[in-house]
């Protein structure tokens, strides 16, 4: 299959029944500025829906293929939730007993009842790295997981819910690393992406680089991106934008770690893909993204990742309200958000994580979906991108008339 957009051509499959999911990703191209994407859904195990369209190389026109694969930001937080619980499973860790047990130099400065769930449900009260690190500092990682052992909290630990944007991905792979003697993404690569055929990296081979789509950085003074926000976005986007802007603000100091001179354009360079961020480096296809959260509600191929009960005792609400770094309302499982009044998705009991830029990995258990969308063209807030909504929308409709 094969649709001119007037603009992109978009191709893949849909299985029939699924077509209004195609029809709102072509439109996103014809109507709301997609450059490159990729968009996929699995139903009851099944894959229904696997569409790519574009190019995935604004600079030099390369073609969106079925074999690209992109950065997919934050979205990757909710994958290595998946690991962790994964983990929890097994047995091999207990999400609910101090971080210090598995990381003894944890302990200092106030943390040592820091729990590993609270850094899941971002409660740990740690979601600025203190103390300046460079550039180089957070490719090599442990200088960044140092300067956390030495941190204090920023708020009482269990006290209060931020985003922790960057050191999520630190603390948690030090964990894993306790916990294992491996890396997270070594964790990852053998433990999630191989058992289920996935096209997922945290920490990308250099042989794999030619097929990364380049992102399309936000324009920071581009105020119309509010404009295109869903109406009950634009005021707690706007908020969470100025904050932003605040260079003393919370918000600020976690997006923007002091003395590393962070640019998101560093995720279109060999390095960056290579290093094993947890946090947001994680590079796949959309059929890898929305494959993944189909095995945390189903079986896939004769595989499922999570069982029912790791799958609820994930997806169990563990803070919700204001965000003390996104300022917005956030409402958050372990290791997942959970669906609100502000971030609806496929409505009560979808979960999963959304990625700057737009970029999202989403699951339902009562529907049995995973969805996957990825694209080049950032966008200016975590939440409240038009197009995957577009396409949310559209395989709701789709749900309802089986």
């Amino acid at each position: 299959m094969s649709i001119d957009t007037g603009r992109r051509t978009v191709d893949g499959t849909v299985e029939r029944g699924y077509e209004a999911v195609r029809d709102a990703f072509a439109a996103n191209f014809a109507e709301r500025g997609e450059v490159g994407a990729a968009c996929a859904v699995y139903v009851e195990g099944r894959k229904v829906v696997d569409l790519w369209g574009g190019v995935a190389d604004h600079v030099t026109g390369r073609p969106w293929t079925e074999h690209t694969i992109n950065v997919i930001w934050s979205a990757t937080k909710g994958s290595v939730g998946a690991l962790m619980h994964l983990l929890a499973q097994q047995g091999r860790i207990d999400l609910d007993r101090p971080v210090a047990d598995y990381w003894p130099e944890f302990a200092r400065n106030g943390k040592q009842d820091v729990t590993v769930r609270m850094i899941l449900s971002m409660r740990a009260g740690l979601p600025v790295i203190e103390a300046p690190v460079t550039f180089d500092d957070l490719l090599a990682g442990m200088p960044v997981v140092a300067s956390l052992e030495g941190q204090a909290p920023v708020w009482p630990p269990g006290s209060a819910h931020g985003y922790h944007a960057f050191t999520y991905g630190f603390l948690l792979g030090e964990v894993v690393r306790r916990v294992t003697g491996r890396s997270i993404g070594q964790v990852f690569a053998e433990e999630v992406a191989a058992p289920l055929g996935l096209d997922f990296w945290i920490g990308l081979p250099a042989e794999l680089e030619p097929r990364v789509a380049r992102l399309i950085d936000v324009d920071p003074d581009d105020r119309g991106e509010l404009a295109r926000m869903p109406e009950a976005f634009r005021v707690p986007g706007e908020a969470f934008a100025s904050a932003f802007r605040d260079p003393s603000s919370l918000t600020h100091r976690v997006l923007r770690p002091a003395g590393s001179g962070w640019e998101n354009s560093a995720l279109n360079e060999g390095p960056a893909h290579q290093a094993e961020w947890a946090f947001g480096g994680g590079i796949c296809d959309a059929r890898s993204l929305a494959r993944l959260y189909a095995a945390c509600v189903d079986e896939v191929d004769g595989v499922r990742l999570l069982t029912d009960a790791t799958l609820a005792d994930a997806t169990a609400e563990q803070a919700s309200g204001r965000d003390e770094v996104l300022i917005y309302p956030a409402t958050w499982g372990s290791g997942f958000m959970l669906a609100n009044e502000l971030e609806s998705w496929l409505g009560p009991g979808s979960f999963g994580f959304t990625g700057a830029g737009g970029h999202l990995g989403l699951g339902h258990a009562g529907l049995r979906v995973g969805v996957g969308y990825t694209m080049t063209r950032m966008f200016g807030n975590l939440t409240g991108d038009p197009r995957p909504r577009a396409v949310l929308d559209a395989l709701a409709t789709c749900l309802d008339a089986r």
